[in-house]
């Protein structure tokens, strides 16, 4: 995980506003009891499948979640917006709180939705969970505004975090990546199946089918978060590591922890590992362009990760569950998305002020 970033242009941030520390981990607290509640009712769901109610306790801590997040929100405001607030005034105000408070929309529409929709159609399962238009509102308004503490810290000015800066937007990234994680389980590499199933040859429609695709939508969740920060700020030593090891625990401590823990285990050690082999690169290779620095990154990780957990699975199992084809094929797909999404993510361009 490359910690060198591009240099920023002259004016990186339109908007000359800066957030107190206060209001940055006030934030976080508020949206973390919001994503700690979605935790807490997927791990309810998936545990007593027979919940039939919407008056449950984790709806309680997820309700209230929302509340607490939507009066901090109110309570950031309060001193940049006029007495009477105006469409104009509200669109005037930085990105650091538009965007979360984009977020509070979605989270106010798809929580009245959710309750109305529990009671007209009953209580979601299985897949219908993960497609539900209200849930979708949901998980949105979560991720805008888990993300605020981290874009609130983005308008200091400087390119390096401080330890303090660097918990709270770890912590930040964190809140605003799980709920994605959570959200797409149906096809996710991690809190999921792992191994195929040894069928040969593989069907087209099939759980190993969509473990492949898994593979590929956790590569990009997990690398995404990675470049985005990369390109603001040095990476603080152990961030990388925590932004694919907690995820990784966590979504299988919520839905799969019957089971082995050698999947997530793999994926946190090898987390671990590529930090310290990329950060030692990175300093070999200080004199090559920080893009192509990143792209290596992309090419060589997700594979190595992947890998990494079919050649565990093949020590503890018997076999990674896919023929020599499936195998090699899957790491290089890992491989291609990886470039891609490093390509994708650096190449977004800042939007000026026309």
């Amino acid at each position: 995980m490359t910690t060198s970033v591009e240099q920023a242009p002259a004016s990186s941030s339109p908007e000359a506003v800066t957030f107190s520390a206060r209001e940055r981990w006030v934030l976080v607290v508020a949206s973390a009891w919001l994503v700690i509640g979605l935790q807490l009712d997927a791990y309810a769901h998936a545990t007593t499948p027979e919940l039939e109610t919407f008056w449950t306790p984790w709806h309680g801590v997820l309700y209230s979640g929302i509340a607490a997040s939507g009066f901090t929100l109110l309570w950031i405001m309060r001193s940049r917006l006029p007495g009477i607030p105006t469409y104009a005034s509200v669109l005037a105000l930085p990105n650091a709180l538009r965007l979360p408070l984009a977020g509070m929309a979605a989270l106010l529409v798809g929580g009245g939705m959710d309750t109305l929709w529990h009671n007209v159609f009953g209580i979601e399962r299985d897949m219908e969970i993960f497609v539900s238009p209200s849930h979708e509102f949901i998980i949105l308004g979560m991720v805008l505004v888990a993300m605020g503490p981290a874009l609130m810290q983005a308008t200091l000015p400087g390119r390096t975090l401080g330890a303090g800066g660097g918990w709270l937007v770890g912590i930040s990234v964190l809140f605003a990546v799980l709920p994605v994680h959570i959200y797409s389980l149906h096809a996710s590499a991690i809190g999921f199946r792992h191994l195929g199933s040894g069928a040969d040859p593989v069907p087209i429609f099939s759980p190993d089918a969509q473990l492949v695709h898994g593979y590929l939508s956790s590569t990009v969740l997990l690398l995404l978060p990675l470049i985005v920060l990369g390109r603001r700020w040095p990476l603080p030593l152990g961030l990388p590591t925590a932004l694919i090891a907690v995820p990784a625990l966590l979504m299988h401590l919520m839905f799969d922890s019957e089971d082995a823990w050698w999947p997530a285990l793999t994926v946190a050690a090898a987390a671990l590992v590529l930090e310290v082999v990329s950060r030692i690169a990175n300093r070999l290779l200080s004199g090559t362009p920080v893009n192509a620095r990143w792209i290596l990154l992309g090419l060589l990780a997700p594979p190595l990760t992947w890998g990494s957990v079919l050649t565990v699975g093949t020590i503890v199992e018997g076999s990674p569950g896919f023929n020599i084809h499936m195998v090699t094929g899957l790491l290089m797909y890992t491989a291609l998305t990886g470039v891609g999404t490093v390509l994708v993510a650096r190449s977004v361009q800042h939007l000026q002020r026309s």
